[in-house]
Parts: C-alpha cells; structure tokens; sequence
C-alpha cells in the first residue's frame, strides 16, 4: 500500500544531514499517538467518545456554550495526567479571532487548583506549551494552514487534537465570492475538508470544530426544537466527515428550572445548557446521549 509504506524525508536545519524514516518507525511513531475516546465520558454515548482520525462537530446558536465546552475539552487534554488530564499536544486554530486567552488560563488555573495543593507555576506553564495557536481570516488562509500543519504532525506524536473555532467563520464570504455557483461557494471549504480527511487518516488525528447556527433563533424556542436552525449547512465533503455531532442548545424557563431541580441553590441559579450528541458508528449505525451543564467561574460543571 503506497500511502502506508510512504517514506519520509527531511532536511535537518542545523546539519543540513538528509534523514529518512521507515514504514515501520511511522508505525511505531502513529501509534504512538493518544486516542481521545475518553476526552470527556459524560458527553457521549457508551460506546465511546472519538477513536482516532474521528470528527466531532458542535453545533448550535450564539450562546448555547460551544466555547466554555470548547474550552473544557481543551484543557482536559494539556493537563498532565496527575491532575486527571490527557497530557496530549493540542493546535487551536482560531477562525473569528474569539479566543479568550485569560478566560482559558483561567479555567485551566481553577482545574489545576482543584486538588489538595495548589501546582507550581511551572505545571500551568507546561500545559500552555502544550497549546499552539493558529489565527485565519480566510478560508485560503485555513487551507495553507492546515498544509503546513502535516509537518507538525509528522514530527511530533504527541500531537492528538485539532481544534477548529469555527469551521462556517467564511461561510457568508465564500458564498458572496462564489457567485450564483454553488460550486463555486462551497470550493475552498471542500479543499479544506479534503485535506482534513487525509491528515485524520494519515495521521489518526482527532478533529473538534464548532460550527455556528446559520440563522439566529428569535422564536423563543430551545434550539434543540427548531430543525431550521440545526439542519447541517456545509458542504457535503464537511458532512461526510463528521462522525460524532453535538448539539449545544439552551434551556429556557421553566425547563431549566426542572433539570437543576435536583441540584444545589447555586445550580438553580445558573443558566442550564444542554448537549445532544449523535455518533455515527456505520452508515446504518447511530448511538444517541443527552447531557446537561451549567458555566461558572471555573469552566463547566456537567450536571
């Protein structure tokens, strides 16, 4: 098999020495990579969270959590595993230029202090090394990055998400610059997902990209009852991709007050948010879970 038995080759930059890289050390430095099936138990079926090479899609409306759950995933996988985290490298690639630095260190601060003694300085500063980020302001520019990306993941196993906020950021743009072709609209998004699918399953990478509703819900209703608003949009080269799909929606009134019911004084207070994910294990295969959560100062708290 020509993609499997591929042979590597690059320039050392300081000895300028030509190394290559057998099929087998490929093998042993693929396998090497961290499968995130446990990345978070309570969100997804009990057949599991994501394999490798598997994608994750949230999808919802402005304010239903993507980025607190976003951020909670995060920080599950650069915390070392001491501290109940995965340990894992992570690239963030920020498509609308909404990442909150200090809403992030934050989190992972209060998550590292969640145990008897406080961690040195050192570990938080070890977790953010473990994070790079990416900024784009156009789908061209994902796509250049997503190529220069294969060098990163071909040198460094310990590599093992891919995070993507948002993957619809040029949706509009490349819909004006696309004209009356639908072809045409949806060309470099198409580029972008085909590029993906070859680093997921060259690389067994793990990808999570949040994904914007297309409209605003203004009916009042829960966005998990409107399927006008969660229909998935994106080209069908994005859809095929996606195996497990989470459907971030709010809950309003009366409804959020019966799920927290249960709970303390200070869950009741709190605004309720809920997931649904729907995991995609065959074309014939679908597994279903529904989970709640509620933000606070120091990330989320699923319920």
């Amino acid at each position: 098999n020509e993609r499997k038995c591929r042979v590597w080759r690059c320039e050392d930059e300081v000895g300028g020495v030509e190394m290559t890289e057998s099929g087998a050390q490929l093998f042993a430095r693929l396998e090497a990579r961290r499968c995130l099936k446990d990345i978070e138990p309570a969100l997804f079926p009990a057949d599991g969270g994501p394999e490798h090479g598997e994608v994750v899609e949230l999808h919802g409306t402005e304010g239903t959590g993507k980025t607190e759950l976003l951020y909670h995933l995060l920080c599950r996988c650069v915390m070392p595993a001491a501290a109940g985290g995965l340990e894992v490298e992570v690239v963030f690639v920020d498509t609308d230029y909404s990442l909150d630095m200090m809403r992030l260190v934050s989190v992972l601060d209060s998550r590292l202090n969640a145990g008897t003694h406080r961690p040195a300085p050192s570990v938080l500063r070890s977790c953010l090394a473990r994070l790079l980020v990416v900024h784009c302001s156009s789908c061209s520019q994902l796509l250049l990055t997503l190529h220069f990306l294969e060098t990163s993941l071909s040198s460094r196993p310990s590599l093992a998400l891919l995070l993507i906020d948002s993957i619809s950021a040029f949706y509009w743009l490349d819909r004006c610059e696309g004209g009356a072709s639908v072809t045409k609209q949806e060309e470099k998004l198409s580029k972008c997902a085909d590029l993906l699918d070859s680093l997921r399953r060259d690389y067994r990478i793990t990808v999570f990209a949040t994904c914007h509703a297309i409209r605003r819900n203004y009916s009042g209703q829960s966005s998990s009852s409107s399927s006008e608003f969660d229909r998935p949009y994106l080209c069908r080269s994005w859809q095929r991709l996606v195996n497990h799909r989470l459907l971030c929606s709010r809950e309003e009134g009366t409804s959020n007050m019966a799920t927290a019911a249960e709970g303390s004084e200070e869950q009741r207070r709190r605004q309720v948010f809920t997931v649904h994910c729907t995991s995609s294990f065959s074309s014939k295969t679908k597994s279903h879970r529904s989970s709640s959560f509620y933000v606070t100062d120091g990330g989320v708290k699923l319920i």
